[in-house]
């Protein structure tokens, strides 16, 4: 059964998109620990990170790299923070979450709730930068 990030790859599920290329895709989190906070996937489903082949690992890395630059310089935020947790959907992800203080990166907080136009402005916003 295909995962919710295949769905979203494979257009069958719409996603507020920031960046693609032939093997990742970048999108903004519907449930967001902060405003700016990022998916980035391989398109090949993979469960576990550590299952990614590796070429695509490090191409995974690189291409979350440069979609960092971009939220660091869109959003006003210290730092953008990484995480790789890998329970809530089986397909590989990176999280980049907009940081100002560690808070900001605990997934135990609740989750911002935004209308559709503000996930839109954000997206335009981060996908400007890049």
């Amino acid at each position: 059964m295909a995962s919710i990030f295949s769905k979203i790859i494979s257009g069958e599920i719409p996603a507020y998109k920031i960046a693609e290329d032939n093997n990742y895709l970048a999108f903004l989190d519907i449930f967001p620990l902060a405003e700016g906070h990022v998916l980035v996937i391989p398109k090949r489903e993979v469960d576990y990170i550590f299952d990614v082949e590796d070429d695509t690992y490090v191409g995974l890395w690189k291409f979350a790299k440069n979609v960092s630059h971009a939220v660091n310089k869109a959003i006003d935020c210290k730092r953008v923070g990484v995480a790789v947790i890998g329970l809530e959907v089986p397909h590989a992800h990176i999280h980049l979450v907009p940081l100002n203080n560690v808070e900001d990166i605990n997934f135990s907080r609740p989750k911002l709730q935004l209308p559709e136009d503000k996930f839109k402005e954000i997206a335009d916003r981060i996908k400007a930068e890049l």
